[in-house]
């Protein structure tokens, strides 16, 4: 006799209810290339196609922000062939959104020090950022040689700077104000930040912006993450109680 799986029931999403900003921890390419025999650039390449499913449904269901981790400040540490594959994919996905902007509309903004990218890389995150500037609706960031502790680092230094050149006080700082200083800046904090591939940390990402967001872990790598896993994620989300630190 033969058993059958019933196909799990599609999960109920209220779109009237959406977090206004999700970011995610695109994680798991590298396993996902090695599980199917292939080099790990293939895993980027596929989850490259991912991001770029996930990026246009969360504009075309209504999404305010989306903010990616794209490449970390620990990501060089990776081989030489890896940093170029990834560096290569983010130049072609650059230069198509930027010939699709006016389509899509889709704000675009790179959160990091770009300073170490090639110039011709650096041209094309300032061009969308321009083009950006034009539209209104869902902004996408993306965390690029971004690191949590190396962003709180240059704010406090940035900080230090105002104070003692006369444009900040340092007896009077509030949270907001130093949230001033942050490559996100105007940028309200993440409600919801999604992990996939079984890993149950933030790897430096959005230290500072996390502190009060839901958290939603998979063990589906990311170039498996479909649409049907984002429901399930801002299913999660809409079933819980958030106080922050309130009753």
């Amino acid at each position: 006799m033969a058993f059958f799986q019933k196909k799990p029931a599609p999960v109920q999403v209220d779109f009237n209810r959406l977090p206004r900003h999700i970011a995610i921890i695109m994680d798991g390419n590298g396993r996902w290339a090695k599980k199917r025999g292939l080099p790990r650039t293939a895993g980027h390449a596929a989850g490259a196609e991912t991001f770029r499913t996930i990026a246009t449904y969360c504009k075309d269901i209504g999404l305010e922000y989306l903010t990616v981790y794209a490449f970390s400040t620990e990501n060089w540490k990776r081989p030489e062939e890896e940093v170029g594959a990834i560096m290569g994919l983010l130049k072609r996905y650059l230069l198509e959104a930027i010939g699709q902007m006016e389509r899509d509309r889709v704000k675009m903004e790179f959160f990091g020090d770009l300073s170490p990218l090639t110039g011709e890389l650096r041209q094309l995150c300032r061009r969308t950022q321009e083009i950006s500037k034009r539209y209104e609706g869902c902004q996408v960031n993306i965390c690029l040689n971004y690191g949590g502790r190396d962003e709180l680092l240059r704010a406090a230094m940035a900080y230090a700077r105002d104070c003692q050149e006369g444009r900040a006080d340092p007896n009077h700082l509030s949270e907001s104000q130093f949230g001033g200083y942050l490559f996100s800046r105007g940028v309200p904090d993440p409600d919801l930040v999604i992990r996939p591939s079984g890993e149950l940390r933030l790897s430096n990402f959005l230290l500072w912006q996390s502190a009060y967001a839901e958290f939603y872990f998979t063990d589906v790598l990311w170039p498996d993450f479909s649409k049907e896993e984002l429901h399930r994620a801002i299913a999660a989300y809409q079933g819980r109680s958030r106080r922050f630190g309130g009753v």
